[in-house]
């Protein structure tokens, strides 16, 4: 399997030029440069969803990104921004996520593959409820001018 060599970025000035505040707790045991640069993909959606901004969360994706999310499967970066502006607007006005890495597996030089665990916690919540916890895998791609984008995201929920 391929291994990182530094090639995906430094993750402090990643975050910088997104607007997105480095939260070094989030990296949990992912510590290597090239692991902490992938996780800047899920620290910005995180972000995204703290500011309930649907540009901020879609611009995360690659064009032909794809968002699977609860039964609605999303397959371009347009559709993706519409629906979480709808969801922003609505039921998920004031919602967060929190979670963290568990798993990453850098496939190429250019791709590599997150597994997190997390949830969606509504404006009222402290806490991720059970009904809301999911794991995601994220396939996130270097693009050819070194950004980072998210080629794909799919989360499915966690029962019991």
């Amino acid at each position: 399997m391929p291994t990182a060599t530094n090639g995906w970025g430094d993750a402090s000035q990643l975050l910088a030029e997104a607007g997105v505040p480095e939260d070094p707790t989030y990296y949990r045991g992912f510590t290597a440069d090239d692991e902490k640069a992938v996780l800047t993909v899920p620290m910005r959606i995180q972000e995204a969803w703290e500011r309930n901004d649907a540009d901020m969360f879609a611009d995360t994706f690659a064009d032909n990104g794809s968002l699977l999310m609860q039964d609605t499967q999303l397959t371009s970066r347009e559709d993706i921004r519409r629906y979480m502006a709808e969801g922003f607007r609505g039921g998920l006005r004031g919602a967060r996520v929190r979670g963290g890495p568990l798993e990453i597996n850098f496939l190429t030089d250019t791709a590599a593959i997150v597994i997190s665990e997390g949830g969606i916690q509504l404006a009222d919540e402290s806490a991720t409820a059970p009904e809301r916890k999911v794991r995601v895998t994220w396939v996130i791609a270097k693009q050819a001018d070194g950004t980072l984008k998210l080629i794909s995201h799919h989360s499915s929920p966690i029962k019991g």
